[in-house]
């Protein structure tokens, strides 16, 4: 049979189906098949592209690493297809889900509040924000967009820059009431310097001295996994944190954190870019127009 004769998102549809519902006879009962129809199918697929994707030797539909990356592909495919489908039906009108990774930090204080007016000017569109500073395989993780703070490694994916931030060493003022306020790098070092659990591009506080900037190791007494949990740490007078100015400003404002030492600050700035899949040919409406949105109303400056 010709490729041309097989009708693979059809197959795609019944084996992806077959990967969400965890086994042949759910997957049979939703598309109207048997189940031996769907494993015979998936066996012809497995056939044609000369590895296996499914092991048989449990009970449990288990997937091989190349069915992994296959369910993958093919998922987005489909999703592609429903985009490209809705927008012909609508006229190019946006429509679908959007998934989003973002820090915690960079969706409380960023993107959450924005989304009220994107939602509405989209109203076909639906978004999910999944939270974490860890940088996770957009693939893999079914990923449209991911928000990442810093340097950016080489890979293949394309970037937009959102602008950048300053940084700024805060403390509460409970705990300044309590362990004093630092007034020179030496003061620094007998404070409880809140830090991350994971490595940074830059492991330490970039610091001015004599002119020179110098890296200041945080403490090692109490580590968090995220940005936005060293922020509550530093609001609970735990100690001491060198945070993202946008993420600071309103508890600064408010005087719930005091901003410190500075003279000692060298300027440094985080940059931000939103990263996507973006060299397979044209994004998605639903993709595209949340990229837009970023750009003009996700723009740091502070």
């Amino acid at each position: 049979m010709s490729r041309n004769a097989i009708n693979r998102s059809g197959e795609m549809a019944v084996f992806v189906r077959a990967v969400e519902l965890g086994g042949f006879s759910a997957a049979a009962r939703e598309c109207s098949m048997t189940p031996s129809a769907v494993s015979k199918l998936v066996q012809r697929m497995e056939e044609r592209l000369g590895v296996r994707l499914i092991n048989r030797s449990t009970r449990q539909l288990q997937l091989t690493p190349e069915g992994c990356a296959f369910h993958e592909r093919a998922a987005r495919i489909l999703a592609d297809i429903d985009d490209a489908e809705r927008q012909a039906a609508a006229g190019d009108v946006p429509a679908g889900r959007v998934r989003i990774n973002a820090s915690a930090s960079f969706a409380t204080h960023v993107l959450m509040p924005l989304l009220p007016e994107f939602l509405s000017a989209y109203p076909e569109l639906s978004v999910d924000i999944i939270q974490t500073d860890a940088v996770v395989d957009l693939m893999a993780e079914r990923v449209d967009i991911a928000i990442r703070a810093g340097p950016l490694k080489a890979s293949r994916l394309v970037a937009r820059k959102l602008g950048s931030t300053s940084m700024t060493i805060v403390g509460s003022p409970s705990y300044l009431e309590r362990s004093g306020r630092p007034e020179c790098l030496d003061d620094l070092t007998a404070h409880n310097r809140l830090s991350l659990s994971y490595a940074r591009a830059v492991d330490g506080w970039p610091l001015l001295s004599d002119g020179e900037t110098t890296l200041l190791r945080p403490s090692e007494k109490l580590r968090v996994s995220d940005g936005e949990g060293l922020r509550k740490l530093a609001l609970a007078g735990v100690g001491l944190a060198r945070l993202a100015t946008f993420m600071v400003s309103d508890d600064i404002a408010a005087g719930r954190l005091v901003r410190l030492v500075e003279h000692l600050n060298p300027g440094d700035r985080e940059t931000f870019h939103a990263v996507f899949q973006g060299q397979g040919g044209a994004l998605p409406s639903r993709v595209r127009v949340m990229l837009d949105f970023l750009a003009t109303r996700a723009r740091l400056s502070g």
